[in-house]
């Protein structure tokens, strides 16, 4: 790790500036989102990226703005929500039975949060639920559990970590005769480039399931567990899977799996130092030590490298033997290639989108002047650089009907991750691009065959 073990955290930024000392500051002129910042755009020269390039210019505050809002969990305290929540409620707490939902179960389900991964910040997707047995004659607002959640998600995570945290902070702070926390967590697995092509069924999702108990929950075999699960029974969770706790005390970030390659940039992991510093983090905890490196090496996948003139060759030799075969459109039909996997890192936000590809064409006699394998490069070729999905619907189209001849359709339908991780909290949606070239931009009734063609079913 060079640098970073001499504990080099901090950037020696090219002005020499220090930020510190002003008063009611704009929150783009904070002193860590400003470093932030600077941070970012050492990133974005270490990818042979143009920082004036229209695209690129205001990333960095974008970045650092999605970055502050990800890890506002820091600046928050379980007591300042909790105060003030306890209401008063008559009811039975001994004996025999419960009544009223005071010393019987609370749940609240299908809490959707995200966190941000603490071995490479990647964002992760949480679908929590909380339970709890209320004591004292008090139940707390419910959406104050909601709040909670979303406390402790907003920090830079680890799953059993968080839900640890969550119901030990809730334990104390409601003071419950038990509190019970499991979350179902999905984390994205993009794919090396050449890993992409050679494993189309590559797996895009490392999930985990994980609980936490305390007060009459610390028995994993106690009633209250049982009662608890029951209410998630349609929940696709496995209680096995829950108690097996496999996972545990290993991590279940795909990114320590990244291969060992030349060490990286030093300038470049002291860029991803410095950003943990101004989230409020200590790079030095343990957790923490190598994510500057797994970060890198993810961010590098999608470095700016000249490969275009290689492709660029390959498609004029095919497109021109194509041109000499004379094609018929009085005999061609539309074809298509469906569901082309799609990895891709957003250059607004340096976050990862992912999705499939759809392509629709002519050919003569139902003959595929292609396979399926070049088109599938070709949405890789594209894919693995810093894009804005409308780029790369119209760059695929360009290049295919290089290929293919000039009537080529394109549909690109992506899960931005950006769509979550920077406040807008929009779980599950979906955008789709078209790209449309010869008699598809003019031919309304082919656009309309190739549309219904696709599948229904947007990607995971």
């Amino acid at each position: 790790m060079g640098a970073l073990d001499e504990g080099h955290y901090y950037l020696e930024l090219a002005n020499g500036v220090k930020r510190g000392g002003c008063v009611e500051l704009s929150f783009e002129e904070e002193p860590e989102i400003l470093d932030i910042e600077d941070a970012v755009r050492v990133l974005l020269r270490g990818l042979g990226e143009d920082i004036e390039r229209e695209g690129i210019q205001k990333t960095p505050l974008r970045v650092a703005k999605a970055l502050r809002e990800g890890t506002r969990g820091y600046k928050q305290k379980v007591k300042d929500i909790v105060s003030g929540a306890l209401f008063p409620e008559a009811g039975l707490e001994s004996g025999v039975g419960h009544a009223g939902g005071v010393g019987g179960l609370v749940i609240v389900r299908d809490l959707d949060l995200f966190s941000y991964c603490e071995s490479c910040l990647f964002p992760f997707q949480i679908k929590c639920h909380v339970g709890y047995v209320p004591s004292g004659q008090r139940v707390v607002g419910l959406s104050k559990l909601s709040r909670v959640a979303d406390t402790f998600a907003k920090r830079l995570q680890d799953p059993q970590r968080l839900a640890y945290e969550l119901c030990t902070a809730l334990q104390h702070g409601i003071k419950a005769t038990g509190v019970a926390v499991v979350l179902q967590c999905s984390h994205i697995h993009l794919p090396n480039f050449e890993s992409a092509i050679l494993d189309p069924n590559h797996e895009g999702w490392v999930k985990i399931l994980v609980a936490s108990g305390s007060g009459v929950f610390e028995d994993e075999k106690s009633d209250s567990w049982t009662d608890f699960f029951s209410l998630l029974r349609f929940r696709d969770i496995n209680v096995e899977d829950i108690h097996s706790r496999g996972l545990i005390g290993k991590s279940w970030c795909p990114a320590h799996a990244f291969r060992k390659t030349e060490p990286a940039n030093s300038v470049m992991l002291n860029a991803v130092a410095s950003i943990l510093c101004s989230l409020g983090e200590d790079p030095l905890r343990k957790e923490l030590i190598e994510t500057p490196d797994r970060f890198v090496k993810w961010l590098m996948k999608f470095r700016n490298a000249n490969l275009d003139m290689k492709l660029n060759g390959f498609v004029r030799n095919r497109s021109d033997s194509l041109i000499s075969n004379g094609v018929d459109h009085i005999e061609d039909s539309i074809c298509s290639e469906l569901n082309l996997t799609l990895w891709s890192q957003c250059e607004h936000h340096l976050l990862p989108f992912h999705g499939v590809v759809h392509i629709g064409f002519y050919c003569s006699n139902g003959v595929y002047p292609v396979g399926r394998s070049l088109l599938q490069s070709i949405v890789h070729f594209y894919g693995f650089k810093l894009q804005v999905q409308e780029r790369l619907t119209r760059q695929i189209a360009e290049t295919v009907s290089s290929i293919l001849g000039e009537d080529v359709m394109v549909v690109v339908e992506a899960n931005h991750t950006c769509m979550i991780a920077r406040g807008i909290e929009k779980f599950g949606s979906n955008t789709a691009t078209i790209g449309v070239l010869g008699r598809f931009s003019t031919d309304a009734a082919a656009r309309a065959e190739f549309l219904q063609i696709i599948p229904s079913s947007c990607p995971a």
